[in-house]
């Protein structure tokens, strides 16, 4: 909703006191009879009424108003600041009857029907506001796109697209008006009736990628995949120097298996500025999935991923490479970028989790320790680091200094019983190292139990 700011007391002095003093009341005057100066207390009271309002305390401003009113009850302006302050305290009943009033006495005042307006819309009698607002297009054409709002909010979606069309005519497109268009499309199902607009804008604005983009978009999500190949490659046709579309290009490229365009797509996807780290690492997900099948490409992959380490901050990239080795079996070359991965987030739990991990599975027992000692400083209720500590502890033949790590971590343990199981089995490993073999059974017989469950 269009919202007007309040009126400074400057203004009120410009805007509105040349109504006041042309009324019947005539604040220069002295008085002439028994009554004393009833303009002087009129005028005190408009003002406290000013005051009051500006400190917020509405009640003592909409009292001081009616006083005004009880004296001279022709002036507008004290309805629509009675309105405002009935709007404050949340009364639109007597806020509507007020400013109903005041837009009786002036019916053009763009002040007055704007906050009539405003009042509508929080009781959300929408009739009602559309018969404002109607009023108010002449102000300003934003009052327009608020009536598509309120069609909108009424289900009225074919006066709502009728307005927004009017509007694009006018304007020119604009983001925001879009954003409700698709609203309206979304609500209705009218998939037709969206595609035919955007083809539509592209045949009037061939050069805009913008709305080639959407297109081909929509066209992907109606399942017209072949209309949406066509469409990004017509863009590239008349902007040869798009980026984005590729985006959507190399997916095409990929399903028609014209593997050599769609490498060369990802390439530029991947090195684009104008592309957010999150699509990027959509795209390098889709680059490890068909590399693991056309390991021919590895190289392309590992060039690519190299490149983009150099310019993005984010670790993302370097895990999409790690999971792809691990894939492929190759643990030491995950580790790798797992590692390059860490230096880059250094708080990133589910990296150190699995560099740890994989330090047991390569039998590095010195580093997955090292590393889990790390890892609990940072994360001391993380219950997956005392186990790898444990059993980096037990391989290292340091079975106290396992035991003291795992019967700490195993109170952090919630509904995990399969974690619980393996901290069981390493803590009966410790303490047969250690001759306690009572314990040993304990915990072992522990194990089974809940294996037994599971």
């Amino acid at each position: 909703m269009k919202k007007q700011s309040y009126i400074l007391l400057i203004i009120l002095g410009i805007f509105l006191f040349p109504q006041v003093n042309t009324a019947q009341i005539d604040f220069d005057k002295k008085p002439d009879d028994d009554l004393g100066d009833v303009s002087d207390v009129y005028q005190e009271y408009f003002f406290e009424a000013l005051k009051q309002k500006g400190i917020e305390n509405y009640q003592r401003a909409v009292d001081n108003l009616l006083k005004c009113i009880e004296i001279d009850d022709s002036e507008a302006i004290l309805y629509f600041e009675l309105g405002k302050n009935y709007n404050n305290l949340k009364n639109f009943g007597a806020a509507e009857d007020a400013l109903k009033t005041a837009v009786n006495k002036i019916p053009d005042n763009e002040w007055f029907l704007d906050e009539l307006y405003s009042t509508y819309i929080h009781q959300k009698e929408y009739k009602k506001a559309i018969k404002t607002v109607r009023q108010l297009v002449k102000y300003h054409p934003d009052y327009k796109e608020d009536l598509a709002n309120i069609y909108m909010q009424t289900g009225d979606f074919k006066e709502a697209l009728k307005i927004l069309d009017e509007l694009d005519d006018e304007l020119g497109i604009n983001k925001d008006r879009d954003i409700l268009r698709n609203r309206i499309y979304n609500a209705t199902g009218r998939k037709k009736d969206q595609i035919e607009n955007l083809e539509d804008r592209v045949d009037k604005n061939p050069e805009s990628e913008d709305t080639y983009l959407r297109l081909i978009y929509r066209y992907s999500e109606s399942g017209e995949t072949k209309k949406a190949f066509e469409t990004a490659k017509k863009l590239l046709e008349v902007n040869p120097k798009s980026e984005l579309v590729h985006l959507a290009l190399y997916k095409f490229y990929l399903e028609a298996g014209q593997n050599e365009k769609a490498i060369q797509s990802m390439k530029i996807a991947l090195q684009s500025s104008q592309i957010n780290p999150e699509s990027k690492i959509k795209v390098l997900a889709d680059f490890v999935k068909f590399v693991s099948i056309n390991q021919q490409y590895e190289q392309d992959l590992v060039e690519v991923t190299s490149m983009l380490t150099k310019i993005e901050s984010s670790g993302k990239t370097l895990v999409e490479l790690a999971q792809y080795y691990l894939l492929k079996g190759e643990k030491q070359k995950a580790l790798n970028f797992y590692e390059q991965a860490l230096q880059k987030e250094e708080e990133n739990f589910g990296i150190l989790r699995n560099i740890i991990l994989l330090h047991i599975d390569l039998s590095q027992f010195d580093q997955a320790h090292q590393k889990s000692e790390e890892g609990l400083e940072v994360f001391p209720s993380q219950p997956v680091l005392y186990l790898a500590n444990g059993v980096a502890l037990n391989y290292l033949n340091r079975p106290k200094d396992a035991i003291n790590s795992l019967e700490v971590g195993v109170d952090y343990i919630i509904e995990d019983p399969k974690m619980e199981i393996d901290f069981y089995k390493q803590l009966a490993k410790a303490y047969t190292a250690t001759n306690n073999f009572s314990k040993a059974k304990t915990f072992t017989d522990k194990a089974k139990k809940l294996e037994g469950l599971n």
